[in-house]
């Protein structure tokens, strides 16, 4: 006679990747080492890793004492970000899985974040269709004519439908706020290193304890080390997903034609233009150009467009 043993398969959530093992999170919090079994292929999608944090898995207890598990299926995803491989160009590699926003820290001075920087960021969600919110930190740096800007950038992105906070992680400004964004949300945080993002979330959380010094200490050995993003929880039904190293959010594959509807200001007047495949560079008869040159859409934006049809980089 054989005993066969019953296995109750589990749910998970995926919280880190290492590339071949997963840390899965249970249903109490338990936290298991799991594995892939066999091949997961999905259709269509060139990407590099078959599971991405935020991933919610069913999953089979290995191992008790050793906590491994094998991952027998995963479940269909609500939404997902993708950036471009540093390796297959063709390829992308998943970031995160089943967003509910991504927040973008910015900071105009000690480092400068570009505008340029931004509208890619916000294209690049607007493509998975994940809402966005900008974070202005360090605002107790900048003087009077700074914090003047700062305003104007922000009235200009809360003009086309994005939330903007300014904030001070030393002073504490602004800081309820960004918990309050938070808040009951799996976030994608982002941002340039340097910007502050630990200090931030530092502040919200304080026993959390995310790495303020932000470079690995690999960095400095000349290792090669793939940065995987990892997720955090920050309160009951609150977690982070931090991602090292954005800097490659690429825009996959977007064809020319379509960069402009990821501009919402733009995607308001995609049928008011002369041609209906108007490309909004130098065609006549454009409502994008005429709106720029009213003063009704921002250069600024209309520069990083220009940029991200022409392909080339304003990210500076």
């Amino acid at each position: 006679m054989h005993s066969f043993a019953f296995h109750l398969l589990k749910q998970g959530l995926i919280i880190r990747s290492t590339g071949s093992w997963y840390d899965i999170r249970d249903e109490d919090g338990h936290i298991f080492q799991g594995r892939l079994k066999g091949k997961f292929k999905i259709k269509g999608l060139k990407i590099t890793n078959p599971i991405a944090v935020g991933d919610r898995v069913t999953f089979d207890i290995e191992d008790e004492a050793e906590n491994t598990a094998v991952i027998t299926d995963i479940s269909p995803r609500e939404n997902y970000i993708i950036r471009q491989s540093v390796h297959k160009t063709a390829h992308g590699h998943i970031l995160a899985a089943n967003l509910d926003q991504a927040v973008l820290l910015a900071t105009l001075t000690l480092p400068r974040t570009s505008l340029g920087f931004i509208d890619r960021f916000l294209v690049s969600a607007e493509s998975f269709r994940i809402p966005t919110a900008v974070v202005f930190n360090k605002t107790d740096i900048l003087n009077d004519e700074g914090l003047a800007y700062q305003q104007e950038i922000m009235d200009m992105y809360e003009s086309i439908g994005y939330q903007c906070l300014a904030t001070s992680a030393t002073e504490g400004e602004g800081v309820d706020a960004f918990r309050e964004l938070l808040n009951h949300k799996v976030t994608l945080l982002s941002g340039h290193s340097g910007v502050g993002k630990s200090s931030l979330v530092n502040a919200i959380a304080p026993d959390l304890n995310l790495r303020t010094n932000e470079v690995s200490t690999f960095a400095n050995k000349g290792v090669h080390t793939t940065t995987f993003a990892e997720m955090f929880e920050l309160a009951p039904e609150t977690y982070i997903i931090d991602t090292p190293g954005i800097k490659e959010l690429g825009l996959m594959d977007t064809a020319k034609e379509e960069i402009s509807h990821y501009f919402p200001e733009m995607r308001d007047r995609l049928n008011q233009c002369r041609f209906h495949n108007c490309l909004h560079v130098n065609e006549p008869g454009c409502a994008i150009k005429e709106a720029v040159a009213e003063g009704e859409i921002a250069e600024s934006r209309y520069m990083s467009y220009l940029s991200m049809v022409e392909g080339g980089d304003n990210r500076r």
